[in-house]
């Protein structure tokens, strides 16, 4: 080998070990930037959980302790047994999940029609569609609670259900999501002799499962956290949801952080435990929607 092939083979490492080392640092930094940033999202959580396990006396006793000592689960006890955060908790997933049951039939049923099919104004309904993002939601709480007060729904869950059964934003994404399925595949099953119906659900629906499970998840969680409509129209106390029973056990705790944290875990647990289940379809929906 001559000397100026080993000058330039011994260059070449230089710059390998250069890149390789500096692109190292750069992922490290970046791993301890992510890292550190969602160990601050868990912190509250941490701090939550940990005060729910105390004792009564730990959990108002100062300063800052991160590990219960001893541990106990005496406050979700005494919470099941006091409250009815169990029936709070049932009309919730009542609510939350009709609730996103009907969006996802009403909003794919209004996607469908904006995309696949023909008829005279499309394009204007879904520019008014697109244009209700722009009104405030909380300019139609009146008018929508005298119209539910008309119909006799008061302290009913249908007060709670029927006004979300459909929403732009299910919509803006489901067209946005069936403009991108080819349109050959729907000509091929009306040669087959498809009528719009079965082409809605044997073909559209199931080439949708992933935004489909993606718009589920974010209507689910959103309508288990609604609070203000329900507060207004759920006049009574067993027909509460969970997050207006955690403020009311809030205001009857105040001086017992354990309960009041222990109630926290509960109305939040399930939500948790569904984004694990759901979150792989969750990032792939996410993912496609970037790429469209």
């Amino acid at each position: 080998m001559s000397e100026a092939t080993a000058d330039q083979g011994r260059r070449q490492e230089g710059v390998e070990s250069s890149t390789t080392t500096g692109f190292s640092t750069r992922t490290v930094l970046v791993h301890v930037a992510m890292y550190g940033a969602a160990l601050l999202f868990l912190v509250p959580y941490a701090y939550m959980i940990s005060t729910s396990l105390k004792t009564p006396e730990a959990a108002v006793a100062t300063g800052m302790s991160w590990i219960p000592s001893p541990v106990t689960f005496g406050s979700y006890v005494e919470l099941f047994a006091t409250s009815q955060i169990l029936q709070w908790g049932l009309n919730t997933l009542i609510i939350s999940s009709t609730t996103t049951i009907l969006v996802l039939v009403v909003d794919s049923m209004i996607a469908f029609s904006l995309t696949r099919l023909d008829w005279t104004g499309q394009r204007y309904l879904l520019a008014l569609i697109v244009a209700s993002f722009m009104v405030p939601g909380f300019v139609n709480i009146i008018p929508l609670y005298l119209v539910i007060a008309e119909l006799g729904l008061i302290n009913n869950y249908l007060a709670v259900i029927l006004p979300f059964a459909a929403g732009p934003l299910g919509v803006f994404l489901l067209v946005q999501f069936f403009r991108d399925i080819p349109y050959e595949l729907q000509e091929a099953a009306q040669l087959d002799g498809f009528s719009n119906f079965r082409i809605y659900t044997r073909m559209i629906l199931p080439l949708s499962k992933s935004i489909l499970t993606a718009l589920a998840l974010f209507m689910f969680v959103w309508s288990w956290n609604q609070f203000l409509w329900p507060l207004i129209v759920l006049q009574s106390e067993a027909a509460y949801t969970l997050p207006i029973g955690v403020v009311v056990l809030r205001d009857n705790f105040t001086i017992q952080p354990a309960l009041t944290m222990a109630s926290a875990v509960v109305a939040s647990g399930p939500l948790f435990i569904l984004f694990l289940l759901l979150q792989e379809q969750l990032m792939t929906a996410v993912e496609m929607q970037g790429v469209t």
